[in-house]
């Protein structure tokens, strides 16, 4: 009975080509990871990641060589690739991995802004410079990816005009950061120790 089911029209042009389709969208989401991950040094995640990779990759093109007169394995197969590199960017983009160096350069005075930022856990590095009208202030914050759409809004609300760069961090040693509490009642100055990056 088995024999007869993977001989069938059934599993040859819609089982098939599925799996392979699924193999793909999971071999190239775990690659989209790994690749991620090693332009952040996580030596132990990138070869477990890479492993399991490659072996989905070896069962999917096994299928494809065993049916190579089936033209839907090859459409599962540039599809699963297409769409296992949306789903990889997604699956990182909720993962909100690293760290982030805001520079936030604004030619208003920058004391409300660092006060807020310091309020909310960040902390900040000011310098004035000369831009190319007038002095400007430039503000450095290093923050967790994840906070990223908690420190925007800051900015905006601030000055909306203000100019501000990101940039992906390898590497912190030590930051101040927002400290979460197990008890959501009970309020620590965020500012009172400091965490070590990670």
């Amino acid at each position: 009975m088995d024999s007869l089911f993977y001989q069938s029209d059934i599993y040859m042009y819609f089982v098939l080509p599925l799996l392979i389709f699924l193999a793909r969208i999971l071999d190239v989401s775990i690659g989209t990871i790994r690749i991620i991950l090693i332009s952040k040094g996580k030596k132990i995640l990138v070869p477990l990641l890479g492993f399991f990779e490659v072996l989905i990759w070896i069962l999917a093109i096994s299928r494809i060589v065993q049916n190579l007169d089936n033209p839907l394995c090859y459409l599962a197969y540039a599809g699963g690739f297409a769409a296992g590199n949306y789903i990889g960017l997604i699956i990182e983009e909720r993962l909100a991995l690293g760290m982030l160096l805001i520079r936030i350069i604004t030619q208003k005075d920058a004391t409300c802004l660092i006060k807020s930022l310091q309020q909310n856990g960040y902390g900040t590095t000011c310098l004035e410079a000369s831009g190319a009208k007038e002095k400007v202030h430039i503000i450095y914050t290093v923050i967790k990816r994840l906070e990223l759409m908690k420190v925007a809004p800051i900015i905006n609300e601030f000055n909306p005009n203000a100019f501000y760069s990101i940039e992906d961090l390898r590497f912190v040693s030590h930051g101040i950061f927002p400290l979460r509490s197990k008890h959501p009642g009970m309020n620590i100055h965020p500012l009172r120790r400091w965490r070590k990056g990670k």
